[in-house]
């Protein structure tokens, strides 16, 4: 455990903290968006081969 003072720079001001977690929420946002549309891309893909 460090003994040095917390400085205002290390801890961030509320906006920094603030656009750092939208932006997790967007990456969020994308992984999710990502991951879904292969899983519907690989179903589609599936029923056209079952289809043929």
């Amino acid at each position: 455990m460090s003994t040095a003072p917390i400085t205002h720079a290390e801890v961030g001001t509320p906006a920094q903290r603030r656009v750092r977690h939208q932006a997790r929420d967007a990456a969020v946002l994308m992984s999710f968006s990502l991951g879904l549309s292969l899983a519907i891309a690989v179903a589609f893909l599936l029923l056209a081969g079952l289809g043929g």
